[in-house]
């Protein structure tokens, strides 16, 4: 479907009757399919590429990996004599640095209901109630919505769209 914020003042092709509507149409369909064409030759040649520079890179990514593994291994065994004491979280190797970071806590929480009701029934202050404004509702009965003061109910406009004619061929692989 093609979608167009028409411009003003501009040198456009009008049609002049429905037949040359009905051409634009199909014009406008014919220009699609050419650019999807175009736009799925690009996708299918970009993916070889990806596939052909994965498989050059795969041996630099495992030996990275395989460095990383070890050299993690001698710094950990090292880690007091390299942090001072662990008084910084990295440590300069004149060729780089290695660093440790703590990640942020979190919560995880398997079975909410289980877990919402134990802690309404220990006393617990960490259920939230949140009260907001129900625009759903709102949509449903305009009328009175729109006694509310600060309340609108508008449109974002309208668009144009054309959906030129397109058949399947019946039978084809996916």
């Amino acid at each position: 479907m093609a979608k167009v914020k028409a411009k003003k003042g501009h040198n456009l092709p009008v049609p002049q009757n429905r037949d040359e509507a009905a051409r634009h149409v199909r014009m406008i369909g014919d220009t699609a399919r050419a650019v999807a064409r175009i736009e799925a030759d690009m996708n299918d040649r970009l993916a070889a590429i990806k596939e052909e520079h994965e498989k050059k890179a795969a041996p630099f990514r495992d030996l990275v990996a395989s460095l990383t593994e070890g050299l993690r291994a001698w710094c950990d065994a090292n880690r007091d004599d390299l942090t001072d004491g662990r008084k910084r979280k990295f440590a300069d190797l004149g060729t780089g640095k290695v660093l440790w970071r703590d990640l942020p806590p979190k919560v995880t929480i398997r079975g909410a209901d289980d877990v919402l009701a134990a802690i309404k029934t220990l006393g617990l202050p960490f259920v939230r109630t949140k009260e907001e404004i129900d625009r759903e509702a709102m949509l449903k009965a305009p009328e009175k919505a729109r006694l509310v003061p600060g309340v609108t109910i508008g449109s974002e406009g309208e668009t144009f769209a054309v959906e030129p004619f397109e058949a399947e061929i019946e039978g084809r692989a996916a």
